[in-house]
């Protein structure tokens, strides 16, 4: 029991019913993203400009993206076969706590080791001065080891950022800017706040072009599954051009709740595999853009093994959970806090017992929900949103929502003797 259990467990939580959202399953099978690959490998534009002998850089960074093991290692053999000496490098900026040690450590949560994909990787944090951008006043900075290269491969996913709009959000020129930039230009990328950031992609990122030996870009497209749907490559100089129209086909093809508000938002979990910002805005909302469904009140259950302990994110939640805190690392967390220079989704959220008293006070601290009729919505995360549940208060919405069918009668959650969830999503 905990100093506001008697304040909270006079709320009822309500019945819920099950719902199914319908997205495209457009997804491509292993053998499409291999052969796609080696299409484009194939082609003059890109082949021409590996030369064998040559050391290339392929970069690797810390999102869970969907068949990353698969598709790197397939780059990595598609420049051996050209008779180049590939390598991999972490590039996240401050993720893994900022150390080398860390952001190895990621890759490897990943699958992606020297030893599944057959190259050395070299994870380091130390950057080299490339240039300078007058027109916002600052250094270009990239990974030592990328500098040294004789050409760089940047590969990453190309789709909305959770916290700042524009031509550029997240993709090729935000890998080059913040990925290969590590913590010191992932800082000096972000001083000027979230508002001025597309402009500083672009420009650094085309620095980074300039300098860095850039030979190709690979971006990922990803589906409202999560899965990859589309591989495109580009020149060097096409990156800053073609991006944008990349990213605007990214935003159609993802996940949403087809629901406008609710009282209540829950996550079992957030973590930096699910999204950049631990939950993503686009999904779930409580952001100062207007984007994701409306909701009062937030709460989370728990924290990702995946994400290390790094809980960025919390601060848009309300509350958490005591095994959510004890998942906590600070070490991992406040890194980059300090390199987004944001404190604001880095603030712990009121701490319950148990997941029941989490909802519980979730529902105690709203201030226009109906404590007769509340409107819940219980998810896993925000990448995975296919399922979830919802109270009945919902019901009648979600009915005219083509999008969504119900897909069982009301039942009451079910907790165990801790007061944790046993009701399945």
């Amino acid at each position: 029991m905990s100093g506001i259990t008697h304040l909270v467990d006079i709320m009822q939580i309500p019945r819920f019913v099950r719902v199914k959202q319908y997205f495209p399953h457009n997804e491509l099978t292993e053998q499409q993203i291999k052969d796609i690959i080696a299409e484009n490998f194939a082609k003059p534009e890109f082949k021409d400009r590996i030369k064998p002998g040559q050391k290339i850089c392929i970069t690797s960074g810390s999102r869970g993206l969907s068949n990353i093991v698969l598709i790197t290692r397939e780059v990595v053999d598609q420049v051996k076969a050209l008779g180049a000496e590939p390598f991999i490098i972490p590039a996240m900026g401050s993720h893994g706590g900022a150390t080398a040690e860390g952001q190895r450590g990621i890759l490897t949560s990943y699958g992606i080791t020297e030893e599944t994909m057959g190259c050395p990787i070299k994870s380091s944090m130390e950057t080299v001065k490339v240039g300078h951008i007058d027109e916002i006043d600052a250094d270009v900075r990239i990974d030592k080891y990328a500098s040294e290269a004789d050409g760089v491969i940047v590969l990453n996913r190309i789709k909305a950022h959770t916290g700042f709009k524009g031509k550029y959000e997240s993709g090729l020129m935000k890998m080059m800017t913040i990925g290969i930039g590590k913590q010191e230009g992932a800082y000096v990328a972000h001083s000027a706040g979230d508002d001025n950031m597309p402009e500083r992609l672009f420009y650094i990122g085309s620095e980074i072009i300039k300098k860095a030996k850039v030979v190709m870009g690979i971006g990922l497209m990803e589906n409202a599954f999560d899965k990859t749907y589309k591989i495109a490559f580009l020149q060097p100089e096409e990156i800053a051009d073609k991006e944008p129209e990349l990213l605007n086909e990214a935003k159609a093809a993802m996940g949403k709740i087809f629901l406008d508000a609710c009282d209540v938002l829950i996550l079992e979990k957030i973590g930096k595999n699910y999204s950049g910002g631990g939950m993503d805005p686009n999904v779930v909302g409580r952001s100062r853009l207007p984007i994701g469904i409306k909701s009062e009140r937030m709460g989370i259950f728990g924290l990702s093994e995946e994400s290390h302990g790094n809980a960025t994110g919390m601060g848009r939640a309300d509350v958490g959970t005591m095994k959510f805190f004890k998942q906590i690392s600070f070490d991992d967390t406040y890194p980059n806090a300090v390199t987004d220079h944001d404190s604001s989704v880095y603030k712990i959220p009121i701490i319950a017992e148990n997941e029941k008293e989490c909802i519980q006070t979730s529902m105690a601290i709203c201030l226009n929900m109906d404590v007769n009729n509340p409107r819940i919505i219980i998810f896993k995360n925000s990448l995975e949103i296919e399922d979830m549940l919802i109270s009945e208060a919902l019901i009648d919405e979600a009915k005219q929502r083509e999008e969504l069918t119900i897909t069982s009668e009301p039942f009451e959650l079910e907790f165990d003797e801790e007061g944790n969830m046993i009701t399945k999503i």
